[in-house]
């Protein structure tokens, strides 16, 4: 890890939101959201569209007023400040250049508006520029750069006044994939020179997962789960968030419980478990285990379709009714058969409510931890 940039230093903030609520006329968007993010770490807020993640950030940033409750930044009641006393900046998904404007009077325009000289704004913009790889496209229009720069440009308009909060708002939604892979790399990077606090907003898991310090977990405006990546994918609080982290996702399956065993729909036993009820049973598609000889206590399946992506295969699969799918590494022999024999390890399966779709803990043994 580098260190700190002495270059460009900021203080990072504490952000802190107190029972904010947001709605627009009867419609309640962010019911009441009680969440800080720590002060130097990079934030990733992740759910589907319309889950409210945008929304959030932009009553950090003020620009949209919240309907109740206080945003405190660095001790500081904001949520009645006007967003240039804040002391956060925005990264848009559509960069907002100005096109009529070079690459350094882009990054040096509010510098200019905030009356530092000339002198002085060339020397911050040289800096971040050098950060960036900029420097030889200082001249230049956006409409000469390629998407990645242009990205770049508006990260460096928001560093360059040093903010205490970063705010990314899917910056990178707009980019190809190899483009998202290595912009992600130089905004790790960024932010590992920089120190200030992120907060970044996306719908990527993949995203979210390689960045963040810790991940928020908007579901219609409440909070699922707020966790570091490694405990959310192998510890997801509910069923909303394993089978919305994960690539395939956690496969989840109707089970119910006699006191002893915990059966699915068919009648097949999956699990020793003590519990009565309805449940519903979680296995990630790399922890199933597919037998190649026959084995009587195995779990029976009929392949559907086989995908092969090089460096794994993915099989998919009705057990007892519902589609799972498996990952198999490389070089795994595929099945000769339509009929697969599963394992489920005990050991990696997740129970959680048939209602509230929220994890039960504690019911077997090894469930609970995180995987080494």
């Amino acid at each position: 890890m580098n260190a700190i940039d002495p270059a460009i230093h900021v203080a990072a903030a504490n952000i802190r939101l107190d029972g904010v609520t947001k709605s627009y006329g009867k419609m309640p968007i962010i019911p009441n959201l009680d969440v800080e993010f720590r002060a130097g770490e990079f934030t990733v807020v992740l759910g589907p569209s319309g889950c409210g993640k945008s929304t959030l950030m932009q009553m950090i940033a003020g620009l949209e007023r919240v309907s109740g409750g206080r945003i405190v930044i660095d001790g500081r009641e904001v949520q009645e400040l006007e967003p240039k006393e804040r002391g956060c900046a925005m990264v848009f998904q559509n960069y907002a250049l100005y096109p009529h404007m070079t690459v350094f009077d882009n990054i040096a325009y509010s510098l200019k508006i905030a009356g530092m000289t000339k002198a002085e704004r060339r020397v911050r913009v040289e800096l971040v520029a050098k950060m960036l790889g900029l420097t030889e496209y200082l001249g230049r229009k956006p409409s000469q750069l390629s998407g990645g720069q242009r990205q770049r440009v508006a990260i460096g308009r928001a560093i360059v006044r040093e903010p205490s909060v970063l705010l990314f708002d899917e910056p990178l939604s707009n980019l190809d994939a190899q483009l998202r892979h290595d912009t992600r790399v130089e905004l790790a990077e960024l932010h590992r020179r920089i120190g200030a606090t992120t907060v970044f907003v996306t719908h990527d898991q993949v995203e979210a997962m390689t960045l963040a310090d810790r991940i928020l977990i908007l579901n219609k405006g409440e909070i699922e789960q707020y966790d570091t990546p490694k405990a959310i994918y192998h510890n997801p609080a509910s069923v909303f968030v394993a089978r919305f982290i994960g690539s395939p996702p956690m496969n989840i399956l109707p089970v119910s419980g006699d006191g002893t065993v915990l059966r699915l729909s068919d009648g097949q036993a999956v699990a020793e478990c003590r519990l009565k009820g309805s449940f519903q049973l979680g296995i990630r598609p790399e922890d199933i285990a597919v037998y190649t000889t026959t084995n009587a206590s195995a779990l029976r399946a009929d392949v559907r379709y086989h995908e092969d992506l090089g460096s794994h295969s993915i099989l998919a699969a009705d057990l007892s009714g519902t589609m799972v799918r498996i990952t198999t590494p490389f070089g795994s022999q595929a099945p000769d058969s339509n009929v697969l024999l599963l394992s489920c390890p005990q050991q990696r399966l997740h129970l959680f409510d048939a209602v509230t779709g929220r994890a039960i803990a504690g019911v077997f043994t090894a469930a609970t931890k995180e995987k080494k």
